[in-house]
């Protein structure tokens, strides 16, 4: 528990920075910067931080921060908080003033609102160690690369962005919750994520004659049909595990059987356990499918990322300390999600959690999804989410 006049600091301190960061938000969601070129908003990070007395430094794939706040007993941190900072290849369609001005690149999933809250919330603990009242320490990781494989969760962890680091949380926005709330949940939260692409091969022929020669276009067929239906007997139906096709392609004639032709999709699932073994089973049994029709068959599986398994405790932490810095009743439940989320590295290392920020506004009833270009927040958002990341920190440090 905090004490009143610490929690009371809290919340003036977010109260005076709210503007700059809703400003500092729209800055980036005017300037969005793909995965890994995020240079522009990696320089506005670093030189706020900075002009807080803070240290930052850019990660060595040349993208993304990590900055530490030492409180006043100078201990390493033992928590973190991770805000991703890159954008989509999308247009922006919304008629603001701070619409996308780079052309087919927009902030369609909230990242610029995870790093205006990461970066307010390492604000507001400065400000409280330099005042004498936030005993211990936090280390925020603005990650870059989140919307491509391989993530640039992975960045931080070969960068030493977690090392030492007892637990870490993330928030990440979700417009079917109203702003103001946080969802919670246990476990899996996003499921693991791949891609399949599957290629057959053969000689070609007549479609009069299809014994003649391998007809790959049904053994393809096959494939897009069965794989879902073995996968389904043979995984805990609790496992969640799918596969969905995108596209598939084979021929260009009606009446011949071509010599190539593939499918690709994705396969999903919310055990970690029964993803990494599917691995090596989904090929295994696309070959035994295609066995019987004589093609050659080219199985490639690309991992995206892993399921975003929140820890039991660390998710309680949260949602107790939520309550406390929000109020019990803008804690709320939220549903799992077979979206990919490369958090899911970092947890699988360090115990953590990672929680649903409403940003709808309490007027919308329906404020679309993410990765649209409509997609927008509101922005009273930003500062709930620093008042929970800085509360988590302040009653870190004194328990």
């Amino acid at each position: 528990m905090l004490e009143p006049s610490l929690r009371d600091d809290i919340e003036s301190l977010t109260t005076k920075l709210e503007p700059e960061l809703i400003d500092f938000r729209r800055d980036l969601h005017r300037h969005p910067e793909l995965s890994r070129r995020e240079h522009r908003t990696t320089r506005a990070i670093v030189e706020r931080l900075i002009a807080a007395d803070l240290s930052p430094r850019v990660l060595a794939s040349g993208t993304g921060v990590i900055c530490e706040v030492v409180g006043t007993d100078g201990a390493p941190p033992l928590i973190g908080f991770r805000g991703d900072i890159d954008a989509l290849p999308l247009t922006d369609a919304k008629p603001v003033p701070y619409r996308s001005v780079v052309e087919g690149c927009c902030h369609a999933c909230g990242h610029d609102a995870h790093t205006a809250i990461t970066l307010g919330a390492a604000l507001v603990l400065a400000d409280l160690a330099k005042q004498g009242s936030f005993t211990g320490s936090a280390r925020f990781i603005f990650q870059p690369a989140e919307e491509v494989t391989p993530g640039g969760a992975l960045d931080v962890l070969a960068d030493g962005g977690i090392d030492g680091l007892e637990r870490v949380f993330a928030l990440h926005c979700d417009p079917n919750i109203a702003v103001g709330h946080v969802g919670f949940r246990t476990g899996p939260i996003t499921a693991g994520a791949d891609r399949i692409r599957v290629t057959v091969r053969g000689p070609g022929g007549h479609t009069a004659r299809p014994h003649l020669t391998s007809d790959l276009v049904y053994a393809l067929g096959q494939v897009m049909t069965e794989l879902p239906a073995v996968l389904s007997r043979l995984a805990d139906p609790r496992a969640a595990l799918s596969v969905v096709w995108g596209q598939v392609h084979a021929g260009a004639a009606a009446n011949a059987i071509p010599q190539t032709g593939y499918a690709e999709g994705t396969m999903r699932c919310l055990d970690a356990r029964v993803w990494e073994s599917a691995h090596n089973r989904v090929p295994d049994l696309i070959r035994s499918l295609v066995a019987p029709y004589g093609v050659d068959v080219e199985v490639d599986m690309h991992t995206s990322v892993p399921p975003c398994v929140n820890d039991v405790q660390a998710t309680e932490f949260m949602r107790e300390v939520t309550a406390e810095m929000l109020g019990p009743l803008r804690v709320t439940d939220t549903d799992q999600s077979l979206g990919g989320e490369d958090f899911g590295w970092i947890l699988g290392r360090v115990p953590g959690a990672l929680a649903r920020l409403g940003v709808r506004s309490h007027e919308v009833a329906d404020a679309g999804d993410l990765h649209r270009g409509s997609f927008d927040i509101d922005e009273r958002a930003i500062a709930v989410g620093v008042r929970v990341y800085a509360g988590l920190a302040a009653t870190d440090a004194v328990r």
